[in-house]
Parts: C-alpha cells; sequence; structure tokens
C-alpha cells in the first residue's frame, strides 16, 4: 500500500510540472511573437517632435540636417585674450546620431573636437521680449566621453545679434541676455545661470551669479548619458532650474545672485578718518557670537547676550538696497577724540610689600630624602652585553662606547643620584605688578564714519525686464569631445516645454531604462504581466519541498518499521495486557514456518537484516536488552 502511495504521489508531482512546463512554454510562444512586435514598435516610436510655431521662439531637434546648414552660422571670429595659435574658433559641428544609439532616427549637434574653442548660433523666429510673460529655455546635453574640464551651457544673445552677419562674429564678449547650463573643470562643478543687468541709473552692465544648486550634480558629468537642462525665469522675478524635469535651484532674482541687483542706500564715508587719539580698547576679554539662519535672519551676541539682531537684505553693507544716505567725505574725526574704553589708573600705586623678583616655584623646605636612596649609584649605567661591532673604526668612529640603559639596581630603591628636593608653588610670588584698569573717561566707543546717501543709489524691482534675446547659441571650449546637443526649445509656456519634452527626452530616458533591466528586471515584468505565473511558482516550490522532505525522512520511516518486524526488535512490555492478549500477540509474532526456513531467491534482500545477530538469549531483568521470549505453544 505505503509504495502504491508513493508511486501515485510521484505520478502527480510529474504530471503537475509537465503541465506547468507545457503552459510556459505555450506563454513563451506567445510572448515570443509579443516581444518581436514591441521591437517593431520601439523602431517607429521615435518621431521627429514637432510644435507649432506660434508657441515657440525657437524650436530645434537637429534632425533634419539640410535644415540645419541653413539655420545655423558657424561663428569665424576670433577669441580676445588668448594666444594667436587657438584664437580661432575652428571647433568641428556636425550632426550626428549619439555613440549610444537610442532611436533610429534621432540626431543631434555633436562637438566632435576638443581643446579647441568652437561656436555656433542661430536667430529665435522672432524677439522674445521680457514683460508679462515666463522666459523658458530648455535643451539636452549627452556627455557622450564624460567632461574632464568644459562647458556644455548656452548663451541666449541679446537684441543687437539680428542678422546672419551677426553670427559669423558671435565670439566671447558678444552681448548675451541669459548664460544658462553645465560647467566643469576639476573638481568644480557648476550649473550657470548668469544674467547681465543694466544699471538703470548709469547704463552701465554688470553680470549677474544665481547661488549655487543645494545638491551635488557630479553624476551629470559621469554617466554618459543625455540630461535635460530646464531654465523658467517668471515676470516676479523668481526662478527655477530643472534637470531632467526635477527642480535642482530655485530663488529670487533680487535676493539670490551676486552681487546683488540693487545696491545699498548708505555707504561708509570714504573720506572720513578715524582721529589719532581714538581708543577703542575694552578692559575685560568678550565672547563674541554670530548666527546666521536660513530665512536670511542674523543675531550677534556679546557674553552670551543678543547685542544685534536683523536681516541679511537690511541691515547689511552694502545691502541687497542701497542706502539713501551715506557718510559724508567732508566729515572729520576730532582730534580730541578718545575711544579708549578703559586707561591705566594714574592714581594706582605698587604696594610696599610687592616683590617682583620672588621666584614663582621655591625648594620644598618639608622634603625629606627618602630612606634607602643610592646616592652613589648612577641612574644608567653601560650596557655590560653591549660589544663592539666589528667594523668599528675608532680612527673613523671614534672610541667606542657601550650604550646606556637603566641601573638595575636602582629598580628596587626610591632612587638613584643626587637626590634633590622637589620645588612647590611660592606662596609669596606675585608677579610683576601693574597698574590696574578703571573706566576711561573718555571713552566714546568704536568709531565710524558717519553716514552720507550713496550717490549711486538706484532701485530696481523688476529685473525681470532684461534685454531682450534675439538669438541663441554655444560658445564653448572642451577638453572631452562629442558633446552632444539635442531638442532646444525657447517658450513662454511651462506646458509647451513640458509637451516638447515628452515626445522627445522622455522617451530616449523610458528606452534606455528598459535597456538596461537587468534579467531579473525582465522576469519580474513578465510575471506581473502574467500573474499566473505566481502560481505554477507556488506548486512548483511546494511540489519540490515535498520530494526533498519525502527522500529524506519518507524511506527511512519505513525502512525502520521493516527492521523492528523483521528482526523482532525490543519493545517495551504493556503491562495492562492480560495474559491472554499477550499470548495472541505472541501467536501474531510467532514466525511462519517461511520465516523458519529462512529467505531464498529475490526476497533474500528483503527479509536480510543489518542488526546485530546475535541469537536470542533469554536472560531474567533484559528490559534494555532482546526481548524475552516465552516458552512456544505447540
Amino acid at each position: 500500500m505505503a509504495l502504491f502511495s508513493r508511486k501515485v504521489y510521484l505520478l502527480g508531482a510529474l504530471l503537475v510540472l509537465v503541465s506547468a512546463a507545457g503552459v510556459v512554454r505555450a506563454d513563451n510562444d506567445d510572448g515570443d511573437d509579443e516581444v518581436t512586435v514591441e521591437t517593431v514598435e520601439e523602431e517607429n516610436l521615435y518621431q521627429s517632435p514637432t510644435i507649432s510655431s506660434e508657441k515657440v521662439y525657437l524650436v530645434e531637434n537637429f534632425d533634419d540636417e539640410a535644415a540645419f546648414k541653413k539655420k545655423w552660422v558657424k561663428s569665424e571670429a576670433k577669441k580676445q585674450g588668448v594666444d594667436e595659435n587657438i584664437a580661432k574658433y575652428d571647433g568641428k559641428w556636425e550632426i550626428q546620431q549619439p555613440a549610444r544609439k537610442i532611436f533610429k532616427e534621432d540626431l543631434g549637434l555633436v562637438l566632435t573636437t576638443e581643446a579647441k574653442h568652437a561656436a555656433i548660433s542661430t536667430l529665435l523666429d522672432r524677439p522674445f521680449e521680457f514683460k508679462n510673460k515666463p522666459f523658458i529655455v530648455q535643451y539636452e546635453v549627452t556627455m557622450q566621453e564624460g567632461q574632464n574640464c568644459g562647458g556644455a551651457y548656452i548663451k541666449l544673445l541679446s537684441r543687437g545679434t539680428n542678422t546672419k552677419a551677426d553670427l559669423r562674429k558671435f565670439y566671447d564678449q558678444t552681448p548675451y541676455t541669459i548664460m544658462f547650463g553645465p560647467d566643469k573643470c576639476g573638481n568644480d562643478n557648476k550649473l550657470h545661470f548668469i544674467f547681465r543687468h543694466k544699471n538703470p541709473k548709469n547704463g552701465t552692465i554688470e553680470e549677474k551669479h544665481s547661488k549655487k544648486p543645494t545638491q551635488r550634480l557630479d553624476e551629470i558629468y559621469k554617466d554618459k548619458e543625455p540630461h535635460l537642462y530646464t531654465l523658467i525665469v517668471r515676470p516676479d522675478n523668481s526662478f527655477s532650474i530643472l534637470i531632467d524635469n526635477k527642480e535642482v535651484n530655485a530663488g529670487s532674482l533680487l535676493e539670490d545672485f551676486t552681487p546683488a541687483v540693487n545696491p545699498p542706500e548708505e555707504i561708509d564715508d570714504p573720506d572720513d578718518k578715524k582721529p589719532e587719539d581714538w581708543d577703542e580698547r575694552e578692559k575685560e576679554p568678550h565672547l563674541y557670537t554670530l548666527i546666521v539662519r536660513p530665512d536670511n535672519s542674523f543675531s550677534i551676541l556679546i557674553d552670551n547676550k543678543e547685542v544685534n539682531a536683523g536681516s541679511l537684505l537690511e541691515d547689511f553693507t552694502p545691502a541687497v538696497n542701497p542706502p539713501e544716505e551715506i557718510d559724508d567725505p567732508d566729515d572729520k574725526k576730532p582730534e580730541d577724540w578718545d575711544e579708549r574704553e578703559k586707561i591705566v589708573d594714574p592714581s594706582a600705586t605698587k604696594p610696599e610689600d610687592w616683590d617682583e623678583d620672588a621666584p614663582a616655584q621655591i625648594v620644598d623646605p618639608n622634603a625629606v630624602k627618602p630612606d634607602g636612596w643610592l646616592d652613589d649609584e648612577p641612574e644608567m649605567i653601560p650596557d655590560p652585553e653591549a660589544k663592539k661591532p666589528e667594523d668599528w673604526d675608532e680612527e673613523m668612529d671614534g672610541e667606542w662606547e657601550a650604550p646606556l640603559i637603566d641601573n638595575p639596581t636602582c629598580a628596587a630603591a626610591p632612587g638613584c643620584g643626587t637626590w634633590k628636593a622637589p620645588t612647590i608653588a611660592n606662596p609669596n610670588y606675585k608677579g610683576i605688578w601693574r597698574a590696574p584698569l578703571i573706566a576711561n573717561p573718555n571713552y566714546k566707543g568704536k568709531w565710524s564714519p558717519r553716514r552720507i546717501p550713496n550717490p549711486d543709489y538706484f532701485r530696481d524691482d523688476q529685473p525681470f525686464k532684461m534685454t531682450p534675446v534675439h538669438a541663441v547659441g554655444f560658445e564653448l571650449w572642451s577638453m572631452s569631445p562629442m558633446l552632444l546637443f539635442d531638442n532646444l526649445i525657447i517658450t513662454d509656456d511651462q506646458a509647451v516645454a513640458e509637451e516638447w519634452a515628452a515626445a522627445s527626452f522622455n522617451l530616449k530616458r523610458a528606452k534606455l531604462s528598459r535597456d538596461s533591466d537587468s534579467v531579473f528586471d525582465r522576469a519580474m515584468k513578465f510575471a506581473g504581466d502574467n500573474p499566473w505565473i505566481y502560481a505554477v511558482v507556488i506548486v512548483g516550490t511546494f511540489v519540490v519541498v515535498g520530494l526533498i522532505a519525502y527522500a529524506c525522512f519518507g524511506s527511512s520511516k519505513s525502512d525502520s518499521d521493516a527492521d523492528m518486524k523483521k528482526t523482532d526488535a525490543v519493545g517495551e512490555d504493556d503491562p495492562h495486557l492480560s495474559e491472554a492478549e499477550e499470548d495472541m500477540r505472541e501467536e501474531q509474532e510467532r514466525p511462519s514456518k517461511a520465516d523458519l526456513e529462512g529467505p531464498d531467491g529475490d526476497d533474500a534482500d528483503v527479509v536480510t537484516s543489518t542488526e546485530d545477530t546475535t541469537p536470542l538469549v533469554d536472560t531474567e531483568a533484559a528490559g534494555d536488552g532482546q526481548r524475552k521470549r516465552k516458552p512456544r505453544k505447540e
């Protein structure tokens, strides 16, 4: 019966596995067809993104090389301030597929050369005027060989660059309104946002640099993958910078740029001088503490007490907004101005008992030499086991002397050598006498020049209203070649920029993500699309575990039962059995005629036991040995 059950169990497990294998194979056949279709779809998935010209000021996907050559102009100028041999903009620009092919028809603008100046630009379809709509520029960069030193930023060229002839003269000094994008050299990783601000008072131009991003951007220079850079500047003077559609920097044109847009209202009088007798000394040392907080507030404490507090925007010189008054350049500090807070007390005299010659330490008069002190024993003795080196030349090296070691005789004594009493602090020591400090009757505090109105002060509350943008260009130097630019767009609608990214950059990232999936990721995705896989795995797991458990434990139990039956192993007598029941059990255990005759043929392997074959012996109290057999009743 047990053998029959075992066969049924194995047959059932085999049928389950065969069925599961057939289902998986059939589904895989279907899956192969699906993969083929998906591959065909991916090749045809990409189409050059297009968008209505009414929604943009410039859009460029670089997929049409003929159109690119008509629209973009390479610079023929020379860079100023550099050696003549490298001044020419002779870097090479080409329309190419990415080195890591993503889509068959997708092309990009590639700077193929390294260590050369390169410049290329194009006119906007229509100028962008900074009025009541945001300015948005977005483009892709792929550093196909990483970046050691160089930039991949874009310049939005100001009004004045209006024709293709102007574009051919594009160089580093060409006026721009905004410069935006990544730049790296060594460990200095930057994400530029620079705008050129015009002073409304005198018309001068000054570059304003945004604060640094709060997160590290090392990976974009190393991973050799496409990244999307987006700059949004709004009419409320706020700005946002995104990388791969995630914000990495944001702030205000008025508050988060260096130098600040608006100068301080007041400045120190450049002609004011501190009087010669101004005394700034204080009597005692003090603890000074400065706390600067992320909300631009600050506190200053002296001796743990706040003495000043305010705002970085309002209480600094120079401040974001210039002061209305500045120091009078004609004001002079009075000659009798005394800045000393404390002075030496002129009436103080040195006490008569003040001994300036008394030493700080004196010999302890109460010290006594310890008993057993060995005065005649030196602390160090020549090492008796040391030997002069064989190559020692006394003419060259001088007379050889054994090195000194601690005197072993001194180890058991309080000390060796001449005993000297220790020194103690002199109770009469006072040091050099100095007159005490008193409050300075002429103290006037820290002198500072008076404030006067700032002659250069202005207030610009709308730095967003920048110089109109007429063109866009790349003016670069890179020590790493094969910089790829793609999918450039300039618009005033963020939804349009997002739509453009969805039709271009997002497809690339999704394709790269699929291509980089591991075998495990693909298996999990396949299981997610086909939930029945989980049922097959669970059933298969139970079958395997059952087979292992059966192999490990099932056979050993059966063999043990067989051994007990065949060898008539000793069992504990049941004290509750009656004599009749005991006789009946013995009758059942009594061997048959075949058993007495012994095994033969094929049955020999079944009845043969590997247990000890010692003959049964009737013994007294043999509970732990072989069973005590009663005489057989014939």
